[in-house]
């Protein structure tokens, strides 16, 4: 423990300070790119772990962050609303697919997840019916609170927490030409289950695992006859990562429950949000206080990161960002064709602007020293990667342009070179 006497206070998210006990300090960042303390520049390949959309310090949110924290900060959501809280519900409701109208916030990913599993449950349980089983998919992850963590993977991320943990339905991830039996297993799950939830078209930190809309679809359509909810957990897929505003418009689907974060206020400060169908609000509509839907946290609609995130609506509204996008899946596209022919590397994908590919190495877990040392490698190449074990994946600020992004291939084919 005395080694520990002279490292900083601040203990930092999956970080094993015994083995990496100085984190870089970053000062500022503009579009793709962060400036350091000494000087240096690392060009943000993933989005500053899948928030940042339109580049760091976009002017039109900073903007609005500015304007709105000098007029109200902070007020209690209880019995209270505020306009920019009212007119992000409204711009959210008119962009997602069609059928969500109602929106709960909260302060993050996970919490949105919780959010939507509560919503679920609160559903049944007001209308008097007893379901209470949540179905979830293998490779899954959700959060790292308690009810996300339960319908999680389970693994090295929460072992220590398992007594906390509660029991799920589990379905296959559905592998290319494995797709009927992820099926087959959910129509015998769902019947019964009060909801499946699911991370659409890809599991991210499952490993950037890839499946089709036309499973996605087939998901949506067994829920649909058994009277299963169905939450698309879209807090990382949401806001253009997949090619679309929305994963689950590639399905023609829209799900029961869907939250929101990461992208929501294009990465610029934490809000999330948790949307729903009619139904969902008015199994909690009641003259009787019992109904409540019994959710809040302090910080709950804060007026500054509303403001934040309707600035970043109206960025999606008002100029091209889905032609950036499209330009964006293009240039990813372009720069995998050589990796699909490089031997050293297996199951090279696209997802939108989302690519990963796993170095073909002798211990790929995720314990495994490789992934520090390939994040530490591109570090020293003025690169932010952050390999998931030996899968490497890139998912950049939609900003970057075709020679930033061909620095990122150029480090990767090194890495290769040094570590394959």
């Amino acid at each position: 423990m005395s080694e520990a006497v002279n490292i900083s206070p601040v203990w930092h998210p999956f970080t094993q300070h015994g083995l990496t006990p100085h984190s870089p300090v970053v000062v500022r960042g503009q579009g793709a790119w962060l400036e350091l303390e000494n000087g240096d520049r690392l060009l943000d390949a993933i989005s500053s772990w899948w928030v940042i959309t339109h580049g760091h310090c976009h002017p039109r949110i900073v903007a609005a962050m500015q304007e709105q924290a000098a007029r109200l900060d902070q007020v209690i959501f209880a019995g209270f609303t505020h306009p920019p809280a009212e007119e992000l519900a409204r711009k959210l409701l008119s962009i997602v697919p069609h059928g969500l109208s109602h929106v709960f916030y909260s302060d993050s990913g996970s919490t949105a997840v919780e959010v939507g599993l509560k919503m679920a449950l609160g559903y049944w349980k007001n209308r008097g019916i007893n379901r209470t089983r949540i179905v979830a998919m293998h490779h899954a992850y959700h959060g790292d609170t308690v009810g996300t963590m339960s319908a999680g993977a389970r693994g090295v991320f929460n072992d220590a927490y398992a007594p906390l943990l509660f029991d799920v339905a589990r379905i296959p991830f559905p592998e290319a030409g494995q797709e009927r039996r992820t099926l087959d297993m959910l129509d015998h799950h769902a019947k019964g289950a009060a909801a499946l939830l699911i991370e659409p078209l890809i599991c991210g930190s499952g490993g950037m695992k890839i499946y089709g809309p036309d499973v996605l679809k087939g998901m949506a359509d067994i829920c649909a006859r058994h009277g299963t909810l169905l939450i698309a957990d879209e807090v990382m897929t949401g806001f253009g990562r997949t090619g679309t505003l929305f994963a689950c418009e590639q399905a023609g689907v829209t799900p029961d429950i869907m939250p929101l974060a990461k992208g929501l206020t294009g990465g610029s400060i934490p809000l999330a949000a948790t949307l729903c169908k009619p139904d969902i609000f008015a199994a909690h509509y009641s003259p009787h206080r019992i109904h409540t839907f019994f959710h809040s946290s302090s910080f709950t609609a804060n007026p500054i990161a509303c403001a934040a995130a309707s600035a970043n609506l109206d960025v999606w509204l008002g100029e091209p960002v889905l032609e950036q996008v499209n330009g964006l899946c293009a240039m990813q596209e372009a720069n995998l064709e050589a990796f699909r022919a490089d031997p050293r590397f297996e199951n090279v994908r696209r997802m939108g602007t989302i690519t990963a590919m796993d170095l073909k190495v002798e211990d790929p877990g995720y314990l495994a020293t490789l992934g520090p040392e390939l994040t530490a490698f591109f570090h020293a190449q003025g690169i932010l990667l952050r390999p998931l074990g030996n899968t490497i994946y890139v998912m950049p600020p939609y900003c970057i342009s075709a020679g930033e992004l061909a620095m990122v291939y150029a480090a990767i084919k090194e890495a290769a070179a040094q570590f394959g």
